[in-house]
């Protein structure tokens, strides 16, 4: 429920049942006989906005108790929660402090608070242990996890399932046998019946705080919901109530809360493209996408296009390609089955959609092809020369290269204004974010349809400028650098892992190597070193190990062991590489180790990528500076709980990260180079996601 203007209509039957109904869209969704068709959204996160701008906590309106438990379920006349569509957060805490809950089967019903680092205010912590029962409770809440109606129903969340049609009349019907003693009046906050005994309620509670602590160790609003759900199974459910209020006014203000909710609306901004989404263009339909190689991104993104309904053609050198790349798809849905996000008979339909090629003769009438063929311009340039000769003139030409400019890329075209970057992150069918990448040519039609399609097979676009690997590569190349200078300073590989595993990066960045494989890092080092000159370090030590016949995960061999169904082991025998590597690198003082806290491993990776995201950003590569946290989240598994890179680094100090990046750059080289956008943010005190005083262009192809 918003804190905001909340629209409130009742209206008296004959029958003497008053309906009430809220509306207050679009947070808020509308009562179940309106054209919305559902029940309520939940609380109004705009109001966070607010309390986190001002600090004042007093904005968050105040209703746990005196509305939910002492006016509605405390009152003296029976209410009836009557659901469609769905019942989310504060929408479902308001339901629970009804007397009963009429549903049609399909709605959906969750508590997602912890999603934004805060936990249910309402009385949910609660409510839902006493109807559901204490592990699925927590499930739901830990997990921000929907169910539907009908499990609700098997679980004692809803009463009665029926039609849309009758849910008015069925929640009529039961609010008057309740208050006819003809149905029980039920208060669900006393009961106690699904809890079990208090020992019982203990053991569960602490193998959730085990849990927890692993899963979510940077993350306080867990064990603060687990605290509150305790208090309430030890002291009775209004204490519990109690302290949730207490505890939940507390975590809004707190870092991660604000953290959370950036990205929350940062990521609903990408879509914002100044001169492309605010006109009077419409996004024209894809109905037909030729996606161009069948190796591990293009069977990927082909998958993509294909569970979201859209008919691919699949092209390929030969047969034996053509089909490994049907087969990758095939194990890729085949995946999506096993993991519960896909039918079968989606499955089946989606490789209906499939069809392969090995010549051009199916593009004449697809509406977008995706390149994804290796990283070799002159074989690019061939292809892009290709597809404008016999692809429809309305043809979106797209390509998922990660490193290449576009400008070279379709060189040999007269289609400048269509050819547009497709930048998929591995593996294609599963990573959220997708690069859009527009040269000065390309049209706003093509950048809005693009994003169009984005947004239909659940990727996030963000539009970028063309430039060196565009705006998550850039920003993070000297991710690599930074753990190999720290290693050519002494410290322990296996170290560095851990310190960055720890601040909340899915893992290290030599794990993340052996992962994505030497084979990437090897074809783009020149291209890096070409463009970003003496902020780009040439260092050997993927040469070194390819040499030493490591090749990461691909082989089972590369900074650590990879045994089939194990989890990654350091490889003790690396030592040895690591050790040339340092011999020739010839950077540690005196050749004896440097000594470095976690700290200082943390900032000398960290501040270097900061560093280059200050250039990303002088340069309008990124509209704004949460396009960047949002590509830094989704694309390089950021933490969201820091609220992406750009954020992280505001909350650290431009002036803290410019002078310990000087310091850095006397003692170790250029490479650490404060940029000039860090230093006048530094010096003048403005946050370094502020937008520049002079007015943005459209962004330019910069190298």
């Amino acid at each position: 429920m918003a804190a905001g203007a909340i629209r409130v209509t009742m209206e008296v039957g004959a029958d003497g049942v008053a309906l009430i109904t809220i509306a207050n869209p679009p947070v808020n969704a509308l009562h179940p006989i309106s054209a919305g068709g559902k029940f309520c959204g939940g609380f109004d996160i705009n109001v966070f906005t607010k309390v986190h701008q001002t600090g004042d906590v007093s904005l968050m309106p105040d209703v746990s108790v005196e509305l939910v438990s002492n006016m509605m379920e405390e009152g003296k006349k029976p209410s009836v929660a009557a659901i469609q569509g769905l019942a989310l957060g504060g929408g479902l805490e308001l339901a629970m402090g009804c007397h009963a809950r009429i549903s049609t089967p399909e709605a959906q019903l969750g508590l997602p608070e912890l999603t934004l680092g805060i936990i249910p205010g309402f009385g949910g912590t609660q409510r839902l242990p006493r109807l559901v029962g204490l592990p699925k409770a927590i499930e739901m809440m830990l997990q921000s996890r929907f169910i539907t109606a009908k499990e609700g129903k098997e679980r004692g969340l809803i009463d009665a399932l029926c039609t849309p049609d009758e849910l008015i009349k069925m929640s009529r019907l039961w609010a008057l046998e309740i208050a006819n003693c003809q149905k029980p009046w039920i208060r669900s906050l006393g009961r106690t019946d699904k809890l079990g005994s208090l020992s019982e309620a203990r053991a569960v509670l602490s193998a959730a705080r085990q849990q927890a602590k692993k899963v979510a160790p940077n993350m306080p609003q867990h064990q603060a919901c687990l605290d509150v759900i305790e208090e309430g199974v030890s002291y009775g459910g209004h204490a519990g109530v109690l302290k949730e209020a207490k505890v939940f006014k507390e975590l809004v203000v707190a870092p991660t809360s604000r953290a959370l909710v950036h990205v929350f609306f940062a990521q609903r901004s990408t879509t914002k493209v100044p001169g492309v989404t605010d006109g009077q263009l419409k996004p024209r339909q894809i109905r037909k996408v030729a996606v161009i190689g069948g190796g591990l991104m293009g069977s990927g993104i082909a998958t993509a296009l294909l569970v979201s309904n859209i008919s691919v053609v699949l092209k390929e050198v030969n047969p034996q390609f053509l089909q490994r790349g049907e087969k990758m798809i095939a194990g890729n849905l085949e995946g999506l089955v096993k993991r519960g996000s896909l039918t079968k008979d989606k499955m089946n339909k989606a490789m209906s959609l499939l069809k392969g090629a090995l010549d051009y003769s199916d593009f004449k009438d697809v509406d977008m092809v995706i390149e994804a063929v290796i990283e070799k311009i002159p074989l690019k340039q061939s292809i892009f020369a290709d597809i404008e000769r016999i692809c429809p003139k309305h043809c979106i030409l797209a390509t998922n290269t990660s490193t290449i400019d576009l400008n070279v890329v379709g060189e040999k075209t007269n289609s400048q204004d269509r050819i547009i970057g497709a930048h998929f992150f591995s593996p294609a069918h599963i990573m959220p974010l997708l690069e859009i990448v527009r040269t000065e040519k390309t049209s706003p039609q093509a950048i809005l349809d693009l994003i169009t399609v984005g947004k239909i097979i659940k990727k996030v676009p963000v539009v970028v400028g063309n430039c060196t690997g565009f705006a998550v590569n850039r920003t993070f190349f000297p991710y690599t650098l930074g753990s190999q200078v720290l290693v050519s300073l002494g410290i322990d590989v296996f170290r560095i892992d851990r310190v960055i595993s720890n601040f909340g990066m899915p893992m290290g960045p030599f794990q993340l190597q052996d992962v994505a494989g030497y084979g990437v890092a090897l074809a783009v080092k020149d291209i890096y070193a070409a463009a970003f000159g003496e902020r780009y370090l040439d260092s050997d030590l993927v040469d070194l190990m390819v040499k030493d016949g490591r090749q990461g995960k691909m082989n089972g061999k590369g900074y650590y062991i990879y045994e089939k169904g194990g989890k990654p082991k350091p490889d003790p025998s690396v030592q040895r590489v690591i050790e040339e590597y340092r011999k020739g690198a010839k950077t540690m003082p005196g050749r004896k180790p440097v000594t470095l806290t976690d700290q200082d491993i943390l900032e000398m990776i960290f501040f270097p990528v900061v560093n280059e995201a200050c250039r990303v950003m002088d340069e309008n590569v990124v509209i704004r500076a949460s396009d960047l946290d949002i590509a830094s989240v989704l694309g390089m598994g950021f933490p969201k709980y820091r609220g992406g890179l750009v954020f992280w680094a505001d909350t650290v100090g431009a002036p803290y990260i410019y002078s310990k990046l000087s310091k850095w750059a006397e003692l170790y080289g250029p490479y650490f180079k404060p940029s000039s956008y860090l230093e006048q943010r530094a010096k003048s005190g403005v946050p370094l996601s502020a937008p520049s005083a002079s007015p943005q262009g459209s962004a330019r192809s910069r190298m």
